[in-house]
């Protein structure tokens, strides 16, 4: 099965692969509802959905697989829709 990305994906993970000390790592193939993208910065992990801030509200729910592994992980998980959003969280 081929795992699909937002179409917000390639972009946000090419700007931040510019921020210095800053890793990315594209988890999206993963499946099982695990998270888009995995940061780590100044010592801190940062588990990111990324969901499409262009599409109606509707079309970026959580998928089933999504909303039981958010309801089951005990630690940090964001929903992001845009580079900005994700900005304000590890910045």
């Amino acid at each position: 099965m081929i795992k699909r990305t937002d179409s917000n994906h390639a972009e946000i993970i090419k700007a931040l692969r510019n921020i210095p000390n800053l890793s990315v790592f594209s988890t999206h193939e993963v499946g099982k509802g695990f998270p888009d993208i995995v940061i780590g910065y100044k010592g801190i992990n940062y588990l990111i959905e990324i969901k499409d801030g262009n599409k109606p509200p509707s079309a970026r729910k959580l998928t089933p697989d999504e909303v039981k592994f958010h309801q089951e992980w005990s630690g940090q998980i964001s929903i992001i829709k845009n580079l900005d959003e994700l900005l304000q969280i590890i910045l």
